[in-house]
């Protein structure tokens, strides 16, 4: 009971022991949360005071000036960082101009879109830059870059070596997709024209491709040249894509109408009856009844078999009802560069096609065409390579009988994609004779070199002209145009330089490495055989 009792009183005093304690406490947390100035100390105001909202605007002032300096201060930075990396783009830019880019490309990889457009630009001066346009001044008639041409199924290349045949399908794969891509390219672009995608139009496909040159200038590209059957028998469509090692380009698209395209072929001769009538055997079937466009300029020398010649001549007139053709006599030793110039100078009529050609030489209406095709005043002229045929007694020296001429033309003609082989004959990739030029580009190039005489040199000549200036030379082997094998004699009235010439041609179209192998050690080849015979009796 007295416990209880003394409880009761004790709870009384807990009581205001803690209300003294609470107050305590509100005092020092005022005290201590009390704003201060900067030397001065703000006394604890009473509640409703009119020094509580004067105290607080205070404090709001001060922390916005003190942010507003921080701005301030920020903003001082930010300008002593734009000048600097400013500084910095200069000296770049000033490194970047003394040691440029190799690939001349800015390349900005904060702004992708203008890397791309500077990448697009860049591949677009390569075109530019390769002889795609316009052609370049050359030194040397081997500084020339020359074309390889190929069809559907076949490449025809100069550089074979020792392993490569000069047609050929493409044995590598990269080849191959590469020569697919652009064919494909091509026929896209014909059936996809530009302008109104409403006209009516052909659909090309593969099948329409005729043939195509390309080449590749090493720093620069490819060039491909492709030419597609037209609308008619004498209408082409022509596409030039170009490969900036990189994707294809479309460079041109363009029709090509030949039909009222005329070649003046123009033949220097002396004597020789016998190989003019088995030429113009050839250039009845081929220029006359195939092609059609076609007229014939013969310059003749001196007086010996000239009778016989006109003969020939005027038969082939009458037989083919064919009046386009001129015979030039001189009297004066032979000169194929005179011939030929006096041929060239002797036509009156509008600007025409030139074929060069001497009388040993047997050409196919396609490559009239190619010669017309290759062509174009003032900007293009034609120097194909053409399939050399070895001595046909030593090709055919393992048959019991040499082929006739005739037949070995039914061959040539029939089996055209046969006779292409190094067994058979070379790309003549040494001679300039046989060329494709307008008479004008012929004229203002200054024609051939009246002071060389005889055999050799007139063609290397002009053909150096051409390269050093700005025409483009079509430097390609093509499939239709031969020159027939005969003996060559090397004249002691030659200078050392051309008899020289005259010799190595000659070596060259005897046959091939292995045939005149076969003949150097025929002795050899036939003690051993003989040897070998009387083992097998013995045994």
């Amino acid at each position: 009971m007295m416990l209880r009792r003394g409880f009761i009183l004790f709870i009384p005093r807990l009581v205001g022991l803690l209300v003294v304690a609470c107050c305590l406490v509100s005092i020092v947390y005022m005290l201590a949360c009390t704003p201060k100035g900067d030397n001065q100390q703000f006394a604890l105001p009473r509640v409703h005071s009119p020094t509580v909202k004067e105290g607080y605007e205070a404090i709001l002032q001060e922390r916005e000036e003190q942010h507003r300096n921080y701005i301030i201060s920020l903003k001082k930075q930010i300008a002593q960082l734009k000048a600097e990396l400013q500084g910095r783009s200069e000296q770049l830019k000033n490194v970047q101009d003394q040691y440029p880019d190799p690939l001349n490309i800015r390349l900005d990889h904060s702004n992708p879109e203008k890397a791309q457009a500077n990448l697009l630009a860049f591949l677009r001066s390569q075109i530019d830059k390769a002889e795609v346009h316009s052609g370049v001044k050359l030194s040397t008639e081997y500084a020339a870059v020359p074309f390889e041409s190929f069809t559907l199924q076949k490449v025809y290349q100069l550089e074979t070596g020792l392993t490569r045949h000069p047609e050929e399908k493409p044995v590598r794969k990269d080849k191959r997709d590469e020569l697919i891509e652009v064919i494909e390219l091509a026929v896209g672009s014909l059936n996809n024209p530009e302008g109104d995608i409403n006209a009516k139009h052909r659909i090309y496909t593969a099948s329409d491709f005729v043939e195509g040159i390309y080449r590749t200038e090493k720093d620069k590209g490819t060039l491909y040249e492709l030419t597609f059957k037209g609308d008619t028998k004498h209408q082409f469509k022509k596409i030039v894509l170009f490969r900036p090692f990189g994707p294809v380009m479309k460079v041109k698209n363009e029709n090509v109408n030949m039909a009222d395209t005329l070649i003046n072929v123009i033949v220097p001769l002396a004597k020789r009856a016998s190989k003019f009538r088995q030429f113009m055997q050839n250039f009845r079937e081929m220029g006359i009844q195939q092609d059609g466009r076609i007229h014939l300029t013969v310059v003749y020398f001196g007086k010996e078999q000239m009778n016989e010649v006109k003969s020939i001549l005027e038969n082939t007139s009458k037989s083919a009802n064919f009046k386009n053709f001129t015979f030039i006599q001189l009297n004066e030793e032979f000169s194929r560069g005179k011939g030929l110039d006096v041929g060239a100078r002797f036509w009156k009529g509008n600007n025409v096609v030139l074929f060069f050609c001497d009388v040993d030489i047997y050409f196919t209406a396609e490559f009239l065409n190619s010669c017309r095709l290759n062509t174009q005043p003032g900007k293009k002229v034609f120097y194909p390579v053409l399939f050399s045929q070895y001595n046909p007694s030593i090709i055919y020296g393992h048959h019991d009988s040499i082929p006739s001429l005739e037949q070995q033309l039914v061959t040539v003609l029939c089996l055209l994609e046969l006779i292409i082989k190094k067994e058979t004959g070379f790309w003549r990739d040494f001679g300039f004779g046989m060329t494709c030029q307008y008479r004008s580009d012929f004229i203002n190039i200054g024609g051939f070199d009246l002071d060389i005489k005889g055999w050799g040199g007139e063609d290397v000549h002009l053909y150096r002209k051409y390269l050093h200036s700005n025409l483009i030379v079509i430097r390609t082997p093509v499939r239709g145009l031969f020159h027939l094998w005969h003996e060559k004699q090397c004249l002691d009235e030659l200078t050392p330089e051309q008899y020289k010439m005259c010799m190595q041609s000659k070596a060259m179209n005897e046959a091939s490495h292995g045939q005149l192998g076969m003949l150097v050690f025929k002795q050899e080849i036939e003690t051993h055989l003989h040897r070998q015979k009387l083992s097998s009796k013995k045994t």
